[in-house]
């Protein structure tokens, strides 16, 4: 059940969503995240896009995806997902093809080349997290991850609550 929002009206309350606003943007679009794209994702027209990382992860996880459960997965749009996948495709990181069960569902694979993508791009990560997570000790880190986990659910029921309404 979420709780209920806070009153921003509140001089001390309205600062902290400033700086949590401020710190969301500078993750999302701050100076190094060009470079941090950069060096986990490759640069120039060989780069990847983050939605087909995402969509990389879940065909490493598991290799062989039907077309309307990877785009739920990802959380996009079908059309979407397809476009990411064809990218891929057009890469050589990943196959369609026919379902075993029914030819009219369409499979989505990740190939030998993406899986080996994958595991470069994933050992950069690791570093990059590593790094990240040594910022924080011990004990501030599965708080860390706690409230990273409750912000992105806070989004989510915020997103759901406007979809009802």
């Amino acid at each position: 059940m979420p709780t209920p929002p806070i009153d921003l009206h509140d001089a001390a309350s309205y600062e902290l969503a400033v700086r949590v606003g401020l710190a969301w943007r500078e993750i999302r679009r701050g100076a190094s995240m060009g470079t941090v794209r950069d060096y986990l994702f490759g640069q120039g027209d060989d780069a990847l896009e983050q939605g087909q990382m995402d969509t990389l992860d879940l065909l490493d996880r598991e290799h062989s995806w039907r077309m309307s459960e990877l785009a739920d997965a990802l959380r996009v749009d079908p059309s979407t997902a397809t476009r990411a996948v064809q990218r891929l495709i057009s890469a050589g990181l990943a196959t369609r093809s026919a379902s075993d069960d029914d030819g009219r569902v369409v499979m989505v694979s990740i190939t030998p080349e993406g899986s080996a993508l994958h595991a470069q791009v994933d050992t950069r990560r690791a570093a990059l997290l590593g790094h990240m997570l040594g910022a924080f000790d011990a004990a501030e880190r599965p708080v860390l991850a706690d409230m990273l986990e409750r912000f992105v659910q806070a989004v989510d029921d915020f997103v759901a609550d406007i979809d009802t309404a």
